[in-house]
C-alpha cells in the first residue's frame, strides 16, 4: 500500500479568475507562487510541471518564492499572487482558496509517502504496532477523507 497526494493551482477563492489549467499559468499578469525548487519538494513538483508544458520560462519571471507549500497557500489565501501550486491536502484545509487545475500524475515525479521501522529503535513494539495501524481500513479511510490517495 501506498500513501500519494496530488499537486494542483489553486487560486483565491473570492476572486474571479480565468485559470483553468496549469497551461494557464503562463498568462497570468500578476504573481504566481510556488515553494523554492532547490529546497520545497512542491516547488520541484511545480517546476517539473511547467518545464514539461515548455512554459517554465514565461511562468518563472512571475514566481514568488515560498519557503514552504503553507507560505505558498498564504500567498494565496491572501489575494497576494493570482496563483500558486501546494498539495491537494493543503488546499483542502484552506476555505479561503479554490482548486483551479489538479496536475495529471505523468506530468511530475510521484509524490509518495514511505513508512518503515528503523532498525534499532528502542520502541520495536510501539512501531510495529503503528506500523500496523497505518495499514488497517481505519487509517486508510482518514487518509482518503484528508485528500490523500490511497493505492
Amino acid at each position: 500500500d501506498a500513501i500519494q497526494n496530488e499537486l494542483v493551482l489553486i487560486v483565491p477563492k473570492d476572486h474571479s479568475s480565468s485559470i483553468k489549467s496549469f497551461q494557464d499559468a503562463q498568462h497570468i499578469k500578476g504573481k504566481v507562487a510556488l515553494g523554492t525548487p532547490e529546497s520545497v519538494p512542491a516547488g520541484t513538483y511545480g517546476k517539473e510541471i511547467f518545464t514539461k508544458l515548455n512554459i517554465w520560462d514565461q511562468v518563472k519571471k512571475n514566481t514568488v518564492y515560498g519557503k514552504d507549500v503553507r507560505q505558498v497557500l498564504s500567498y494565496v489565501e491572501t489575494g497576494n499572487v493570482e496563483a500558486g501550486v501546494v498539495y491537494k491536502t493543503d488546499a483542502l484545509v484552506s476555505k479561503k482558496v479554490k482548486i483551479a487545475a489538479e496536475a495529471n500524475q505523468d506530468m511530475h515525479s510521484p509524490i509518495i509517502y514511505p513508512v518503515g521501522i528503523v532498525k534499532g529503535t528502542e520502541h520495536l513494539e510501539e512501531a510495529k504496532s503503528f506500523f500496523q495501524f497505518l495499514q488497517s481500513k481505519a487509517a486508510k479511510s482518514i487518509f482518503k477523507k484528508y485528500g490523500f490517495q490511497v493505492t
